[in-house]
């Protein structure tokens, strides 16, 4: 049954729910589920996903254990034991029929096809810190963002706020005048490490181009209105190739969009933003940097290892290993590495590790120098292994260490033992 709202109706009673361990159902595999569900599982609910086909995005959380998903369109028992569902489909039937079967169990039902129809809203969220606020704007989500957004610019630093106190709310969804791109780097995993500029950046997009390892809540702040394209990259699945991405952007800018790439890290550590703003500059597109927090720095500090230490190393070096010593294609001087004395940071290099390790003690590194394995660092999920180098491979196959990790070499894995 459809609760419509009037000018004259009671306005929705603000609840804060404790979905931890709690059965949330999503059907629909798209953009709308992919905007959803980290928010959900940053709740701690136990998040059960029908659809018959699913974003490169939620396959990396389906590979990671994260949420069960039946691949296959919704059934009325997909409705058992179930606290709260959320429809992220756009076929107004399909999505009647859904919240039907869930007034039927009197299970709460939040629709993205039709707010009016569904028996929940999705307020408009920001967060800082332990500080999390939602706006419900009348059934308005235009009002309920703009009003999101001034909140939370009374939250953050005051030296980074572009209006004075007392300033009028922004209207959301203004278009731009003229296309433009943003690389935005958006940190290592915890969403509260992009940068200030790049948090307004996205408040401003009209199209946000992401990568599979943004922080996902990042998503769950984004305008309705917003077109979410999902440009993940994960290992050994679905993909789209660098020209396809770089075709979006140019395309969505030159149609008068406001784009921001997101990207994990920083957008020109082994990210291809320099790829992306030759394509853009190459069209004739304005195109702009904002820097990220990169992962081989700021994921070692967050499993408590300085990528420096004095009297311990004076140097790091940062290699990408998605290629094994000896491809062809490899830039690498593996040799040169074994023979430094200072950190060496590996990013993508788990799959290569046992030959990496191999390379670097053929080339006279010590055996039982320390290693540490920090897998999905900076998130809820963080994951440390302590290893030597001699066996660090082995431990890391017998952990099941999965990617996202970084690779830390050197003795300033051990610098801070003492703290």
């Amino acid at each position: 049954m459809a609760y419509p709202q009037t000018p004259h109706d009671p306005q929705p009673y603000p609840l804060g729910l404790r979905l931890a361990g709690r059965r949330v159902l999503v059907v629909g595999g798209g953009t709308v589920a992919t905007r959803r569900v980290p928010a959900l599982l940053d709740a701690g609910a136990a998040v059960a996903l029908v659809a018959p086909e699913v974003t490169p995005a939620l396959h990396g959380h389906i590979a990671a254990g994260r949420l069960s998903w039946s691949p296959r369109a919704f059934r009325p028992d997909d409705l058992d034991d179930t606290w709260l569902v959320q429809v992220a489909i756009d076929d107004p039937a399909a999505a009647a029929q859904i919240s039907a079967a869930a007034e039927e169990r009197r299970i709460f039902c939040v629709r993205a096809d039709d707010r009016q129809a569904a028996s929940a809203w999705t307020p408009a969220v920001t967060r800082s810190g332990p500080v999390t606020v939602a706006v419900l704007g009348g059934g308005d989500p235009r009002r309920a963002m703009a009003v999101r957004d001034a909140v939370r610019a009374l939250l953050a630093d005051a030296g980074s706020r572009r209006q004075p106190a007392g300033a009028p709310v922004p209207a959301a969804g203004e278009p731009a005048e003229g296309g433009s791109v943003a690389l935005v780097g958006s940190g290592p995993g915890d969403p509260e490490l992009i940068t200030v500029k790049g948090r307004r950046l996205l408040a401003e997009a009209d199209v946000v181009v992401a990568d599979r390892l943004i922080p996902g809540l990042l998503l769950d702040e984004l305008r309705a209105d917003v077109e979410l394209v999902d440009a993940s990259k994960i290992p050994y699945g679905p993909s789209r190739t660098q020209e396809e991405i770089n075709r979006i952007i140019v395309e969505r800018a030159l149609a008068g969009a406001t784009v921001v790439r997101l990207k994990g890290g920083d957008p020109y550590v082994f990210g291809r933003g320099g790829e992306e703003l030759l394509a853009c500059a190459a069209a004739g597109v304005p195109v702009s940097v904002v820097p990220g927090v990169t992962s081989a720095v700021s994921v070692p500090a967050a499993a408590g290892v300085p990528v420096t230490h004095r009297q311990v190393a004076h140097e790091f070096t940062v290699v990408s290993g998605h290629l094994p010593p000896g491809h062809p294609d490899s830039l690498v001087n593996w040799p040169a590495l074994a023979a430094l004395r200072g950190t060496l940071v590996l990013l993508m290099g788990l799959k290569n590790l046992p030959a990496i390790t191999a390379a670097l003690l053929a080339g006279g590194r010590d055996a039982d120098v320390a290693v540490a394995v920090v897998q999905e660092g900076t998130t809820g999920d963080q994951r440390t292994l302590r290893a030597t180098l001699g066996s660090v491979a082995d431990a890391v196959a017998e952990a099941g260490i999965r990617p996202p990790a970084i690779v830390v070499i050197g003795d300033v894995v051990t610098a801070l033992d003492a703290a």
